[in-house]
C-alpha cells in the first residue's frame, strides 16, 4: 500500500507569539523573525519535491506556506480546516493575564479536559476531529506523493497525539517550535511519525548569519 508523505510545518514566529498571547482565529501578521523562518524553511525544503502545499488560511500560516510553496514552484492552496484552535474569549489575551482575571478557565485549560471550551471558542476534541479529517481527506487525494500542511501549534498537537495514539489530556512532552520541520507517513489504515521538531536549517542559517557580523 503505497502512503502520503507528510511536512507538516508550524508558521513563523509573531509578535503575539512573542508575547505568549493568544492568537487562535485572530488574524495576526508574522514579525521580520517569522519571515526569516518561513524563507529558511522553503529553502530548507526546496530540493524535496512535492505536489501541493496545504494551509491554514491565517496570514502567518498562509505566509509560510506561501514561501515553501514559491520554492516548489507551487501555490499554496489555503484550508480554513487547518486554522488554529478557536480560543473565543481568551483570544488576544497573555497567559499571566488568564492565570490572573480567569482563573476557572486557566485550571480547565492547564489541565487539558477535552470536552471544555472557552466561552466562544473549540473544545480539545472538536479541534482534533476537525483536524483529522482535514488531514485524511487530503492525504488521500495523494496517495504516493508529497504534500506539505502549514498550520498551527494547536493543529500540530493534535497531529502528534494522533500519529503516537496519546490522549487528549496526556501532558504534552514535546516541542512545537515556530518554522520547524515535522515528517509523517499517511495510509488509509495509519498515521505514522518518521521526525518532529527539526530546526537544524533555523540553527546553521543562524550561525552563519551570526559569523557573517562577527
Amino acid at each position: 500500500m503505497q502512503a502520503t508523505r507528510l511536512t507538516v510545518l508550524r508558521h513563523g514566529e509573531t509578535a503575539w507569539n512573542q508575547d505568549t498571547r493568544i492568537q487562535g482565529h485572530t488574524d495576526i501578521d508574522l514579525n521580520d523573525t517569522g519571515r526569516w523562518q518561513a524563507a529558511q524553511v522553503a529553502r530548507a525544503l526546496a530540493d524535496e519535491p512535492m505536489t501541493a502545499v496545504y494551509s491554514s488560511d491565517l496570514r502567518r500560516a498562509f505566509d509560510t506556506a506561501q514561501a515553501v510553496a514559491h520554492a516548489q514552484g507551487l501555490t499554496a492552496i489555503p484550508n480554513t480546516g487547518l486554522r488554529e484552535r478557536c480560543f473565543g474569549m481568551l483570544e488576544g489575551k497573555t497567559w499571566a493575564e488568564i492565570e490572573t482575571h480567569h482563573p476557572a478557565e486557566a485550571t480547565l485549560w492547564r489541565t487539558r479536559v477535552p470536552e471544555w471550551a472557552p466561552d466562544g471558542g473549540e473544545s480539545l476534541v472538536a479541534l482534533r476531529d476537525r483536524v483529522l479529517a482535514v488531514l485524511n481527506t487530503l492525504a488521500a487525494q495523494h496517495t504516493g506523493e508529497h504534500i506539505a500542511l502549514v498550520a498551527h501549534g494547536g493543529v500540530l498537537d493534535a497531529i502528534y497525539r494522533a500519529a503516537t495514539g496519546l490522549e487528549l489530556q496526556a501532558p504534552r512532552s514535546w516541542l512545537l517550535k515556530n518554522a520547524a520541520i515535522n515528517r509523517l507517513l499517511w495510509t488509509p489504515d495509519s498515521l505514522t511519525l518518521v521526525g518532529w521538531g527539526d530546526v537544524a536549517h533555523l540553527e546553521s542559517a543562524a550561525a552563519s548569519l551570526d559569523e557573517k557580523t562577527t
